[in-house]
């Protein structure tokens, strides 16, 4: 039986408290410590899911020799400083998505990784979720035969916050970086994240990001990919994966819960009936990766995270969408 890994948290914000709460219910792994930059936050954390050391600074969190592997649950445009102080500890990295706010900053951070030879992986728990673990079995056994076109939408209506993270361009906020991600990440793991023409369009709002948008791609094989993110419009959050055989159906693709498979007039439901939230499986793929040695997720590999990102930042391009910081 290996040794449980050591999870660090780095933040309690509720993304935070999502990832430790299910980190409850992970047979690698355990909720060993938290860093926050106020220690009475970092202590209410720690007792609540069991933690046993609480520090008041990420960089003594980064610091305990007994950590394994650090979770970054900060806002996106604190990633790129988060995850290095992890890096230059030694410590293996989890970052929440998005990765960083643009390929600049992701490249310094895959390089560093690499050279020093630490894990590092984008937090995209979809990917590990049952359902679409079931959904890329269907595809690699050509289920719905050739597929040509994926749909995938995902938006909320969320508040007139002028100064909320979601709304504020000092913080990285829109609907790209935040929901959108999801749909440009599940397009990549099904047709990939390079291309080859990219046409988009987005209502930039009255604090200057993009409140909703819609993009379409176009893949060789006349293969194509349609796309539409908000935060100030409820979408349906569903992704659709036709094929020349029939179409996956994968409601609130983002954190799904079943899949269906339509092929003529048969149809197979994929149910995932579980308690926790989702991040389990991420989190226990992480332990297995970390337990074996391996540096990279041949689930969402460093190199694709870095296309996935590359093709954001042209997509912002075409918006003319820059952040105040990276100006």
């Amino acid at each position: 039986m290996m040794k449980k890994i050591k999870w660090g948290i780095l933040a309690t914000g509720d993304i935070a408290t999502a990832f430790a709460s299910d980190l409850t219910y992970v047979e690698n792994g355990a909720c060993y410590a938290v860093g926050s930059r106020n220690l009475t936050k970092a202590q209410k954390f720690a007792d609540k899911f069991g933690a046993t050391h609480a520090y008041g600074s990420y960089e003594e969190l980064a610091a305990d020799p007994d950590v394994d592997v650090i979770y970054i649950a900060t806002p996106h445009p604190y990633h790129k400083e988060n995850v290095l102080t992890c890096l230059r500890a030694g410590k293996a990295v989890l970052c929440e998505k998005p990765f960083t706010v643009n390929a600049n900053e992701l490249e310094e951070l895959i390089t560093y990784a690499r050279d020093k030879k630490l894990f590092l992986m984008e937090g995209m728990w979809t990917r590990f979720l049952p359902a679409i673990r079931k959904v890329r079995e269907w595809i690699a056994s050509h289920e719905i035969g050739d597929i040509r076109l994926v749909k995938a939408d995902f938006g909320i209506r969320a508040p007139w916050l002028p100064e909320w993270r979601l709304l504020n361009p000092e913080l990285g906020g829109g609907a790209l970086l935040d929901v959108g991600i999801y749909s440009v990440s599940f397009t990549s793991m099904i047709l990939g994240a390079n291309p080859e023409k990219i046409m988009s369009t987005a209502h930039l709002g009255e604090t200057g990001v993009d409140e909703h948008f819609s993009i379409l791609l176009t893949y060789p094989e006349g293969k194509t990919a349609s796309l539409n993110g908000a935060i100030r419009v409820g979408l349906k959050n569903e992704a659709i994966i036709h094929g020349t055989k029939g179409y996956i159906q994968i409601p609130s693709f983002h954190n799904a819960r079943e899949a269906s498979l339509h092929v003529g007039e048969t149809v197979q439901t994929f149910k995932d009936n579980r308690e926790v939230l989702g991040f389990r499986f991420e989190a226990e793929e992480v332990g297995r990766l970390l337990q074996n040695n391996q540096k990279e997720s041949d689930i969402i590999s460093l190199d694709e995270s870095l296309a996935i990102m590359k093709l954001m930042d042209s997509i912002r391009e075409q918006w003319g969408l820059t952040y105040p910081f990276e100006e």
